[in-house]
C-alpha cells in the first residue's frame, strides 16, 4: 500500500470536474485522521513542486464548504468554478455544497 503522502496526492489528482472534496475527507480516505488534514495542502504542494502540477487545489475545500481565496489567485479560482458549475457566494462559499461534494472511501484508491 503507498505512504499516506501517496495517497493524499492520487486522491487529490481524482477529484471529478465539477465536484468538491474536503481536507478532512481527503485524510480519511488517505487512512489517516482528523489531525492529519492540517498535513494536506503541505503534502500537496511539495509534491507541485516536485513536479506533480495536475492537482486541483480548488477542489479541495473546508468542511464547511467555504473555498481558500487570495487576491493573487481570486479571478482564476472564481473562472474554474464558475466553468465546473460550482456556485461561490460573495463570502466565499460553496452555494450548492451538498450537490458537488464528491465522497471518497478510504477503499476507493
Amino acid at each position: 500500500m503507498p505512504a499516506f503522502s501517496d495517497r493524499v496526492i492520487l486522491i487529490a489528482r481524482a477529484i471529478p470536474f465539477g465536484k468538491v472534496t474536503t481536507y478532512g475527507r481527503i485524510a480519511r480516505a488517505a487512512g489517516g485522521s482528523s489531525m492529519t488534514s492540517q498535513s494536506i495542502t503541505g503534502i500537496l504542494s511539495r509534491a507541485y513542486d516536485k513536479g506533480i502540477t495536475d492537482i486541483p487545489f480548488h477542489r479541495i475545500v473546508y468542511a464547511d464548504g467555504r473555498v481558500w481565496m487570495n487576491e493573487e489567485y481570486r479571478a482564476r479560482r472564481l473562472k474554474l468554478y464558475k466553468k465546473e458549475g460550482i456556485k461561490i457566494n460573495k463570502k466565499d462559499t460553496i452555494e450548492n455544497f451538498e450537490e458537488v461534494l464528491w465522497e471518497l472511501k478510504r477503499n476507493d484508491i
